[in-house]
């Protein structure tokens, strides 16, 4: 990491986390839990309030003619909507946060734990260590992020972050998001690096001023951009 550098921005899956925990795991662990979780739930203000934000997705979706599963209104009848959504991988942010509460119960009965890639905790450890200040930004829920790093493989992480960012602060293919960010962070955007494994997020990031790298975990990766690869966060000192 070339530069001194007042904070570094995270992705998490494919980043610093397996891609294969995000869809074999968590997923799927959602997918089957949600009918169970809205029932138990159905007098929770905060799950109301997701399944409310579901309900206007649903209205749009009809609207549109996507043609999504039939819902009588009720907190449980959106489950099957809740798994329709989960099936495109659609970056809603109430099924994020239903999501998150969903897996929050998971860790704290012991059926999950977060999973980070060997090389994050010494990296975390040493940005940290050098004054920096560490973030993450993903398109799942802070409480999702929170999770992973707090019952993480390799114990808890939540110490080395300082700020989480999720879809409630923007698209991470724009621009706009990223100074935001910087603004929260108390920083310009040119002192930040942003770390992910998409292209577009990182040209985004790029566009608002910050310094890039693309992390390649599974290589082949994309050809044709203008970021410096990275397959560790050891490369970036």
């Amino acid at each position: 990491m070339s530069g001194a550098r007042a904070f570094v921005l995270l992705d998490v899956e494919g980043t610093t986390t397996p891609v294969d925990f995000v869809f074999q795991l968590l997923f799927p662990h959602a997918h089957a839990h949600v009918g169970g979780f809205l029932e138990a739930h159905a007098s929770d203000p905060d799950v109301a309030r997701d399944v409310a934000g579901l309900s206007d997705e649903h209205a749009r979706d009809a609207a549109a003619g996507l043609r999504p599963p039939a819902w009588d209104g009720s907190m449980a009848g959106a489950a099957p909507y809740a798994r329709w959504l989960m099936d495109q991988d659609r970056k809603l942010t109430a099924l994020k946060s239903l999501q998150g509460k969903i897996w929050a119960e998971g860790y704290a009965q012991g059926r999950l734990r977060g999973q980070v890639y060997d090389d994050v905790p010494k990296a975390l450890a040493r940005w940290t260590g050098s004054g920096r200040r560490v973030a993450i930004f993903s398109s799942g829920s802070v409480l999702a992020q929170k999770l992973i790093f707090g019952h993480s493989d390799h114990g808890d992480l939540t110490p080395f972050l300082s700020a989480y960012f999720d879809t409630t602060t923007g698209s991470k293919r724009e621009a706009e998001s990223y100074r935001r960010i910087a603004a929260a962070l108390g920083a310009a955007p040119s002192e930040g690096l942003f770390v992910s494994d998409v292209v577009e997020e990182l040209d985004a990031a790029r566009e608002a001023g910050l310094a890039t790298a693309l992390a390649v975990r599974r290589p082949p990766g994309p050809s044709a951009h203008a970021h410096r690869v990275i397959t560790s966060f050891d490369e970036l000192s």
